[in-house]
Order: C-alpha cells, then structure tokens, then sequence
C-alpha cells in the first residue's frame, strides 16, 4: 500500500483565475491584458495559481496585437513569476488553442489531460498535475505527493451535472484516497448548485463563506464567492475544492483594476495542512485582495 502524503508543511497560498485568453473587451475595443497579467498574479503571492482560458496560440491576434507574446501565455506567466508551468488544450479553434494552466512553486512529477466535452460544440477538460512538495528526508523515502486538478466546465447545467461526475470518477480512479487533492477552476455554476456530489471522494469546498449556523446542506448559493464580472461581482462561478487542507483565509480580487485583466475575479485561499478534514468545512470569511496599482 501506498505510504501516505503529506501536505506542505507550512499554509498555501492557492488561487484560480479565469484570465479570459488574456484580452479583454470587444470589437474594436478588443484590447491586450496579458501583460497587465503578470503584475495582477505577483500581486497575489500565490504558491499555486489555478488558470482557466489561457491561449496557447493565436493567429489573429499574434496578427492584430503588436505586442502578442511569442511565449504560450502560461510559459510567459510563469518565467515572469518564476514559477513550474504545467498546461494543456481543451479547445482548438480556428485560429489557434486554449485551456487549463497550472503555475506551482513546487516541482512538477507529471501532467495529465482528460477530456470532458459534453457535446462537440463545447471541448472541456481537466488537467491533472502530480507536484513534489519537498524533497524526500531520506534518498530511498517516497516523494510527499500533491494533486492538482484545474477545471473549466461548460455553459449549459445538465452538461456540467455530467462533468462534476466525471471529475469524480476520475479523482476515485486516479488519485490515491490517503493523498492530499486541490480542485480549482471555473465551475461555470452561477446557480451555486454543483459541488456536493465530491463529498463522495472527500474533497470538500475551502472557499465557501462560512455560515453563522452548522447546516449539513452547505454551502448553499449565498454562502459561494461571487466572482463574475469582475468589476462588480454577481455569480459565483469559481471555486476552490481542498481534501488534506482547511482554509484559514479567503480573498477575492474585484474593482476596476481586475476588470482591466479579465471579466472573472481572481479567487484566492490560504489553506494550512489539516489530516481528516471533515466532510462540510467551510472556509472563514476573509478580506478582499486590495489594488495592486
């Protein structure tokens, strides 16, 4: 049997950001943020940044944009913050490809894609990385392990029922029951509906509002952390999903400054290392990230 992993020995500073293929805007309006980007996600001081819609390539806009990076965003991302880079497609289209990143302090063992579309007019996916989180006491000890799934599910409600559940077949299947998980992503359920079906592989939802009273039932929709549109957020479209972790803060970026980045919020959690976590923690209500400027 498998030795079991530990979590990083300190807390983690985790964020998920859909960076909107790094522009922002319509039409002739269609502006570059990629750049603004960088500064945005130093500014979180993240060990780990979950990223939605990141452009791997685009032809267009390499044409239309003077200063459209050469780099695949996550690359150009993770040089400027110093961070292991781990990415893969869901979507091709006609002018290039986008989909999940992962930017991790820690070093990084492998990378894995599985694919979720429901229906071919919407490619989804989960990217799934294995992270070292320190090197073993001993040369023969087994490396403490982390898994990392970044999610971006689909528009319609029915299609991401079907790819909650197999997000949780897929973490039953793939991922040893004593080692620690984050889930993290856009979950696309303005509703607040999803997230209760992970219970069943107890990974539970480290970025929910705690409730004044103990309810078996959350979290419910007002308790989620609204994070769309970033300028003034309505839906709570992104989550985080920790087992092996309970959250000591929770923070969200919104305001101007962040709506100039993307049209979702940066969400952050800063998670301390916890055996047992139980089933229906919730994480404590935080303050929001200030403008970075």
């Amino acid at each position: 049997m498998q030795q079991a992993a530990s979590p990083a020995p300190g807390p983690l500073r985790v964020a998920s950001y859909n960076i909107h293929k790094g522009v922002v805007g319509l039409g002739p309006a269609k502006r570059l943020s990629i750049h603004g980007l960088q500064e945005g996600l130093r500014h979180l001081q993240a060990d780990l940044i979950f990223l939605q819609e990141v452009q791997f390539t685009h032809r267009h806009h390499a044409r239309r944009f003077a200063h459209w990076p050469e780099l695949p965003q996550h690359e150009l991302l993770g040089q400027a913050l110093g961070l292991h880079t781990a990415y893969h497609t869901n979507a091709t289209t006609r002018h290039g490809e986008h989909g999940n990143a992962l930017l991790s302090r820690f070093p990084i063992l492998s990378v894995a894609h599985h694919d979720v579309s429901d229906h071919r007019f919407e490619q989804r996916g989960l990217l799934h990385v294995r992270l070292a989180l320190h090197p073993p006491v001993e040369p023969a000890a087994q490396v403490p392990v982390l898994h990392c799934v970044v999610v971006h599910f689909g528009l319609f409600g029915a299609g991401r029922k079907r790819q909650i559940a197999r997000l949780v077949h897929y973490i039953a299947a793939h991922i040893p029951t004593e080692d620690p998980i984050i889930v993290a992503g856009d979950f696309n359920d303005w509703r607040g509906q999803l997230g209760a079906e992970l219970a069943a592989v107890h990974v539970v939802d480290v970025s929910a509002r705690s409730a004044s009273r103990p309810d078996v039932q959350l979290p419910r929709w007002h308790h989620r952390v609204r994070t769309y549109p970033a300028r003034l957020p309505l839906m709570p479209l992104d989550r985080i999903y920790a087992r092996g972790f309970s959250a000591r803060q929770l923070e969200l970026g919104w305001g101007a400054d962040w709506a100039r980045l993307s049209d979702h919020a940066p969400l952050l959690v800063e998670l301390d290392p916890a055996e047992g976590v139980p089933a229906g923690s919730t994480a404590a209500a935080g303050a929001s990230i200030p403008a970075y400027e």
